[in-house]
Order: C-alpha cells, then sequence, then structure tokens
C-alpha cells in the first residue's frame, strides 16, 4: 500500500494537520495525483551531510525539473471533464517554476521532511496526534480580538476628535460672547447675556469632562490592546519561534520537523501583530496631539498617554529585532577557502515599509564577541576572520510575500583563532556567523539595527579534523538552551538524552533508527562497562567520557568509533541496514552466543570494535571435530567497499549460508549485488574480482572451498626458531636486462650447484611464453658442459617452487658453504657465513645463496655492492670467480624477504 493511500485512513484531525504542515506553497492536489511518482524519488532519497553541497543543489534543481514536467504530463492525461484540477495542477508548475527556480533545496527539503511526517502519522499516529498544540487557536483568537480592538480604539479616536472640534468651537463662541460682553452698554442685555455665557461655561465643563472620560476610556483601552498584544507576542516570539530556532539545532543533529509551513504561519502572526503595534502605536500619537490642543483638563490628572506610547514603541522594537532571523543556517562545519551558503528573513517585510529600502545586510564571524553581543544588545564591529562576498541587499519577492537575502558565495578566507589552555583544540573552538541591518520603519521616524547570531560553528582547513568537530556541534544543538550564554553547554547530560540525539543523527544519516539493544549496547561502549537494561534516567555521560578519552585498549575514542561506523553505513551498508540485514551494534560475545544455536553457515553483520569503520561478518562453521565453531572475518572498510561492495563479497563466501537467524543470504542481499556488466571491448573475455576466504590461524589445516589451492602448502612459521619470518621469501636469478652499469661485464647465470636442480620442476611467470620478459630459456642445465656459459636469461624462482622441486626429485641436494665475507658485512655475532631470514625451506634457500656465492674471496667490496648485499641483492662479476670454474662468468641475486 502507497504512503498516501495509507494517510488517506488515517483521522481527520491528523489530515487537517498533514494539509497543515504541506502549506499553501504545495497543494495538497499535487501530493494526491502525483502520489506514486513522489514517494518513489523522496522516500528513498539519497543523503547530504549538507544542505550546501553541490551535489544536493544539483539533486534539487534535477527533481524541481522533473517535478514540472510531470505536473504538465498528468494535466494533459486528465480526464476531459476535471477541468478545476488540470488548471489547478498548471498553476502549481508555474507556481513552482517562479517560486523555487532560485533555490529549489527550499522545496526538495521541504517535501523530504512532509513524507517523513506522513511517514510518522500513519507509523504512530498516537504521537503525532498529540503535536497539535491547543495554543495555536489562543494566538488565532487573540490576533483576532486584537483586531478588533483597534478597530473599536479607531473609531473611538474619531469620535473623540469630532468631540475635540465640537469643544473647540464652544470656547471660541464663549470666547466671542466674552468679548460682546465687555462691550455691552445695556445693562439688561449685559445680563441677559452674561446668563448665557455662564451656562456655555457649564456647557463647555460638561463636555470636557465628556471628552475626559472617552479620552480616559480609550487610553485604558489602549493599555487592554498594549497587554493583549504582548501575551500574544510573547506566546508568537518566545514559543513558537523560539521553537523554531531550536529545531534548527535539532534539524543539525538530523531531526526531521522543520517546515517551511510553519515558519510562514509565524510570519503571518508577526505581520498581524507588527500592523496591530503600528495601528496602536498612531492612535496614541493622535490622541497625545489631540489632548495637547486644549490644555483644560485637571492639572492633578495623570496622563497615561507617553507611558502607552513608550510600551507600544517597545513591543514593535522588540518584534522587528526578534523576527530577523537566519532562515537557512550556515554549515556548522565549515572548511576554509570552502564556498557556503546562507539565507536571511525579516518576517515582517510585508509591512512597515520596510521592503521600499532593500536594507544592506552585512555577515562577519565572531566568537567570544558573541557573549558580549548578547549582553549589550548591540551587534559587534569586531571579527575573527575575513569572509568574502558577505553583504547583500533584502529583497521581497511578491510570490513568496518573503523579505530576505541569499548569501550563496561566501568563503571563510582567514579565521584568527583564541590562545587554547589545557587540552583544547581547534575542534572544540566554536565561532559563529553575524548577520546585521539597520533600516527605518513607517515614515522613517524610527530606525532600528538588527543582529542575529547563527548557531555554532567550527572551523577546519583538513577533513581528518571532521570527525571531533561534528562531536562538538552534535552536543552543541542537542543540549544547548535558547537563552544560554553563547556558546554554554552543559559538561554532563543524561545518557538517555545523549542517546537520542544520537539515534536522531544516525537515523538521519542512514535512513533507519538503531535498536534499543543497539542503545543499550552503546550505553555498554560508552560507559566501558556493563549496565542493567534499561538504564536510569539518572545516568549521566561527560562530554569527556563521550569524545576525548580513548576506549579501552584502543587509540580512539567512543565518538570516533560511533562516527566512523554512522559514516560507512551512511556510504556503503545504506540498503541492507534499512532491510534489518545488519545488527551492526552488537557485542562480539553475544553474537557469538546467538549464532551457537544455529546450523553451520548462519551470519550476522557487526561493527568492529577494533577497526573504525569497519564491519565483519562471524558465521557458523564446524571445527576439526565437528563442534560448531563461531569464526570472524577481517573486518570491512570502506577503502574495501570501493573496490566490492559488501553484498557482492557476501554472495562470494560460499561458506555464507543464512543470515541470521534464518533467512537465505540471497534473499537478503541479491538485490544489491552489483548485476555482472557488459565487456568494455568485445574482443576480450571479461574478467570481475572475487572475495575468497583465506585459511585461518585458528585452524590451519582446515580448507574453504573458495580458498586457491596455491595457498595449500604455505607453513606455519618454526615456533622454535627466534629468528622472525614474513610470510614468502622469493629467490630471484636476473637477467641481463637487469645489470648494472657499474657492472659493465657482468654475466648473469646460475652458479654451479644449480645443477643439481636438473630435471627439477621450477617454472615461473617470468620465464613462460606469455610474460613480457619472453619465452623460457632454452638452456640446458642437465649438460654440465653447458654450465660454463651463462644463459641467455635468468631463471626465477620462489620458495614454493624449490619446495615442489624437493618433493619431487630426491636428488635435489645443496652443499652448504660457507662463504668468507668482511667484517664489515657480518651482523654482530656472525661466524662468516650469509644468514637470511626466510620462511618455509630456510636451509635449502640459505645453501642456494652460499653456493652461489661460494667462489667469492673477500675480496673488498665498494659502497653499491655494500648496499645491494646489505638490500638481499648482491651481484658478482666475473673478476671475482676463479679462472678454473666452471661458474666463472656467472652471477646471481638473491632477495630476502
Amino acid at each position: 500500500m502507497s504512503l498516501w493511500r495509507s494517510v488517506n485512513q488515517l483521522p481527520k484531525h491528523l489530515l487537517d494537520q498533514i494539509q497543515y504542515i504541506y502549506g499553501n506553497s504545495f497543494p495538497i492536489e499535487v501530493r494526491h495525483y502525483l502520489a506514486e511518482w513522489l514517494e518513489e524519488r523522496l522516500l528513498n532519497a539519497p543523503v547530504f551531510q549538507h544542505e550546501q553541497d553541490s551535489a544536493y543543489e544539483q539533486e534539487a534543481a534535477t527533481f524541481l525539473n522533473q517535478l514540472i514536467n510531470e505536473l504538465d504530463r498528468t494535466a494533459i492525461n486528465l480526464p476531459e471533464d476535471n477541468v478545476t484540477v488540470r488548471i489547478r495542477l498548471n498553476e502549481s508548475a508555474r507556481n513552482f517554476r517562479q517560486l523555487f527556480s532560485h533555490n529549489p533545496v527550499q522545496l526538495y527539503s521541504h517535501l523530504i521532511n512532509c513524507l517523513q511526517r506522513e511517514r510518522q502519522c500513519v507509523i504512530y499516529p498516537e504521537e503525532c496526534g498529540n503535536v497539535q498544540d491547543p495554543e495555536v487557536a489562543e494566538v488565532i483568537n487573540g490576533l483576532q480580538q486584537l483586531q478588533m480592538l483597534v478597530r473599536a480604539n479607531e473609531t473611538d479616536n474619531r469620535n473623540l476628535v469630532k468631540d475635540y472640534e465640537h469643544l473647540l468651537l464652544e470656547v471660541h463662541e464663549i470666547t466671542k460672547n466674552k468679548a460682546q460682553l465687555e462691550t455691552t452698554e445695556n445693562l439688561q442685555v449685559r445680563e441677559h447675556a452674561r446668563a448665557a455665557l455662564a451656562q456655555q461655561e457649564r456647557n463647555v465643563n460638561e463636555t470636557v469632562t465628556h471628552i475626559t472620560g472617552k479620552r480616559l476610556a480609550l487610553v485604558d483601552n489602549f493599555r487592554k490592546t498594549i497587554q493583549l498584544t504582548s501575551q500574544v507576542q510573547e506566546k508568537v516570539l518566545h514559543k513558537y519561534l523560539s521553537q523554531w530556532k531550536i529545531n534548527q539545532g535539532f534539524a543539525g543533529n538530523g531531526a526531521s520537523g522543520m517546515s517551511a509551513s510553519n515558519l510562514d504561519t509565524i510570519q503571518a502572526w508577526c505581520e498581524n501583530l507588527a500592523e496591530i503595534i503600528w495601528n496602536t502605536k498612531d492612535q496614541i500619537r493622535l490622541a497625545i496631539k489631540n489632548k495637547s490642543k486644549l490644555n483644560i483638563e485637571e492639572p492633578n490628572l495623570l496622563d497615561l498617554l507617553p507611558q502607552a506610547h513608550s510600551d507600544v514603541t517597545n513591543l514593535l522594537k522588540a518584534l522587528i529585532t526578534t523576527t530577523f532571523i537566519i532562515e537557512k543556517q550556515p554549515p556548522q562545519v565549515m572548511k576554509t577557502n570552502t564556498r557556503f551558503a546562507a539565507t536571511v528573513r525579516l518576517l515582517i517585510g510585508n509591512t512597515l515599509n520596510i521592503r521600499m529600502s532593500n536594507p544592506l545586510v552585512r555577515v562577519s564571524i565572531i566568537s567570544a564577541q558573541a557573549q558580549a553581543t548578547q549582553q549589550s544588545n548591540k551587534a559587534s564591529e569586531q571579527s575573527c576572520g575575513e569572509i568574502m562576498n558577505n553583504t547583500g541587499n533584502l529583497e521581497y519577492n511578491e510570490t513568496t510575500k518573503q523579505l530576505s537575502v541569499s548569501f550563496r558565495n561566501m568563503q571563510l578566507k582567514k579565521i584568527k583563532r583564541a590562545e587554547k589552555k589545557g587540552t583544547e583544540s581547534v575542534m572544540d573552538e566554536k565561532f559563529a556567523l553575524l548577520f546585521q541591518s539597520s533600516f527605518a520603519v513607517g515614515h522613517g521616524d524610527l530606525v532600528f539595527s538588527v543582529w542575529t547570531i547563527s548557531l555554532p560553528v567550527v572551523v577546519i582547513v583538513h577533513g581528518n579534523q571532521e570527525p571531533q568537530s561534528w562531536a562538538t556541534i552534535t552536543w552543541d544543538n542537542a543540549f544547548a538552551d535558547i537563552n544560554r550564554v553563547p556558546f554554554h553547554v552543559p559538561d554532563k547530560v543524561s545518557w538517555n538524552l545523549l542517546a537520542e540525539a544520537l539515534n536522531t543523527k544516525f537515523r538521519a544519516s542512514t535512513g533507519r533508527s538503531m535498536t534499543p539493544e543497539n542503545m543499550h549496547f552503546l550505553c555498554e561502549k560508552a560507559f566501558r562497562a556493563s549496565l542493567q537494561y534499561p538504564v536510569s534516567n539518572d545516568l549521566t555521560i561527560a562530554w569527556s567520557q563521550f569524545c576525548k578519552e580513548p576506549l579501552p585498549d584502543r587509540t580512539f575514542t567512543f565518538w570516533e568509533w560511533f562516527y566512523a561506523a554512522m559514516k560507512v553505513t551512511r556510504e556503503h551498508l545504506r540498503g541492507p541496514w534499512n532491510d534489518g540485514s545488519i545488527v551492526g551494534f552488537i557485542h562480539k560475545s553475544k553474537a557469538e552466543d546467538y549464532l551457537l544455536k544455529c546450523s553451520r553457515g548462519t551470519f550476522l553483520l557487526r561493527f568492529s570494535d577494533s577497526e573504525l569503520g569497519g564491519i565483519t561478518i562471524a558465521w557458523v562453521n564446524e571445527s576439526n571435530e565437528g563442534q560448531p565453531q563461531i569464526l570472524h572475518i577481517q573486518p570491512f572498510t570502506a577503502k574495501d567497499f570501493a573496490t566490492r561492495s559488501l553484498s557482492d563479497r557476501i554472495r562470494d563466501f560460499e561458506d555464507l549460508f543464512y543470515l541470521y537467524p534464518n533467512k537465505p543470504k540471497n534473499e537478503a542481499f541479491d538485490r544489491y549485488t552489483t548485476p555482472p556488466g557488459q565487456p568494455r571491448n568485445r574482443n576480450y573475455i571479461p574478467s570481475e574480482v572475487r572475495a575468497v576466504l583465506m585459511p585461518s590461524n585458528i585452524n590451519p589445516t582446515s580448507s574453504y572451498p573458495n580458498t586457491p589451492n596455491s595457498y595449500g602448502h604455505l607453513q606455519s612459521p618454526d615456533a622454535s626458531r627466534d629468528t622472525p619470518t614474513s610470510g614468502i621469501t622469493d629467490v630471484t636469478f636476473r637477467s641481463d636486462s637487469a645489470r648494472p652499469t657499474h657492472f659493465p661485464g657482468a654475466r648473469y647465470g646460475i652458479n654451479r650447484y644449480a645443477s643439481s636442480y636438473a630435471g627439477s620442476d621450477i617454472s615461473s611467470p617470468a620465464g613462460s611464453e606469455t610474460s613480457p620478459m619472453g619465452p623460457p630459456p632454452t638452456h640446458d642445465f642437465s649438460n654440465p658442459a653447458s654450465v660454463g656459459s651463462p644463459p641467455p636469461q635468468a631463471l626465477p624462482a620462489c620458495v614454493e617452487q624449490f619446495n615442489s622441486a624437493v618433493s619431487h626429485n630426491s636428488a635435489a641436494d645443496v652443499t652448504n658453504v660457507s662463504g668468507t665475507l668482511p667484517d664489515e658485512l657480518l651482523q654482530p655475532g656472525a661466524t662468516g657465513s650469509l644468514t637470511l631470514r626466510t620462511s618455509a625451506n630456510e636451509q635449502i634457500i640459505q645453501g642456494l645463496v652460499e653456493n652461489l656465492l661460494s667462489d667469492y674471496h673477500g675480496q673488498v667490496l665498494d659502497d653499491v655492492s655494500m648496499d645491494q648485499l646489505n638490500n638481499n641483492s648482491f651481484y658478482v662479476s666475473p673478476q671475482q670467480y676463479n679462472t678454473g670454474s666452471p661458474s666463472a662468468g656467472g652471477g646471481a641475486t638473491a632477495n630476502g624477504n
């Protein structure tokens, strides 16, 4: 069943939530009609370490083009009666091209998160049902109530202005009547005018009292509006926007849930708040202006308008400075001289005429200055480095209704580091990018300087610094408080919280979560001890245990081991891991316990304890006594998988039959094996690399089906000898083509004692017809008369071939002749004979070399010859042989490893 079909069977409130997640920029009709197409491309999309990766951007651009083409094709193939849907799909294709052509990663990552959210809702509907925040309704209701209050205040303010105008007319009329009264001489008229004037003054006083009451009521409404605005703004900024910023840190560890629609909703709330605050500010300013025209109120009456104006101005300042955010964070592990990107957005950009000025944004990198910036609320003018292409202008997009700027080609050219203390390293030092701008709002009477700091960044200069840098970032993203002092993090944290962070990071990187058994194994590995399951929430782990102190008997830390396992899984084992074919995190002893209960050929895969990024195969074999025996193949690493994949190697191993507990290996791995390819040139026979199991030191006499026969006769070193051995020793006779120029007269051939091997099966690829050295020599070594003349070509040989010769020719015997060598050639304690370190039949090889040097009479060797002898490649010139020797003019080279 497709994911979308399962989603449509969810309860209505979950369907509404999913539709909310997609947002207005991605119509739900597109999800419906392109369900299978979207799931095929996004559920198993390749994973990249950073969104700034050029390959990730290319993948997103390709997806956008394919999506638009698929929308056009689907619209054309719809029935003729589906005109509305066809128009909707065509409109969506046009909008996608306009909205995301400049930034396809935004749509690509948004859709991947949406499908992951769908999958979570299908698997865990209870958890998704609880995600719906009931306080969202409170925010929406609060905004609606504020809008009604603002409209009511606007009406009351206009009516108050009219009352002020009427009062002014009445006051003017009284003033005029007073002037006329002074000029009236008729006492009767004067008394009547004085009575009328007194009545007018009483009416004016009543009007003043009425206006004062209405003004005080309006001021009280202003106060209520400001108070409610503060509550709603607090919830929007410090709950939802802060949570969105915290989620950015969690997303840096691989957590899902970051959605563009969430930020669009927050922006809509912030724009409503900006309009409410600005209108309230204008109304208060108008009330103050009107009041100043008439100084008729009681002097002891407290004027609350100035305080209200100050409060609403502070609300506006908090809203503007907080909504200047980093929408797309820069990479948190940043390499110098490497291109990176970031996007800054102002959430109230569609209001207050800010978009008209296209404010300039400047980027710098800071470290210790971040704390001073936060405490003083003033952006630092100092910088710890030099960033190229670090300025840009906020631009308004009419389609998306967003005011933002994308920095696409920034480069960190220089970095200035602080002095390190104790065990600190450059991978522990945190920096941050500081984005700052300045602009006027409204009619230009208010100017705001805004700034925002990115998530912590670790600056590296080499790729080998990346693992430890990610340890610093992972710990910070998981445990940093939103209101912390930069860049403070706790030194000890709960293991369960750290385990959840590691699981999140592993799931995001590889596609599947770890099992509870895997997590408990990690716990025991991190604490270097056996612990009861489940572990207590009180169990804490220190930063030093996490990534500073090496594991017991190892040269690497817990984090380095975990990071290497995650990296090799992401790059080479993603498919089998997602299928559950790899156990991975399990103790070696527990794996053996599991396998001992299974039939022969059952195997499982676990991460190596001893090799970083290594994965080993443990399988059940039978010992010589017929008892079950657990064997472990030497761990494979990324370097091995670059040559041949894990699935191909498992297919090659004929001793492996069942994936633990009893699944045939072909069912588990055949889908990932490499199909046979066509030869590049049909004139050649194709070949391929195969993996084979070598004989085990545990059971040296066993023979495996895939083991080449040529290794079957190798003998273990003689344990009674003190001289170390190195496996295979070659003794090579060189041809004239290898003759050094400092021995111009030397001829290379076989010593007279080599005739003892006449008729033996001594062969070599170097002497075969297919060898670049040409066909084998035709010299007849069985003819003693021919020994005096050197053969036209040397005859290479090795230990195995001499062994074979001896076993087939009982007459083959070598006389052990000791030559007298100069003292400077002898090792301490030597007796005058040349001692070689060899394996297999050492006496045969040593005897052969000494026979080759038997006619050497202790002449002083030059420096070149000394070096050749010390390197087991000593050349003998004709002058160093007796003239009567049958081998005069012969020479040899002895190589010993």
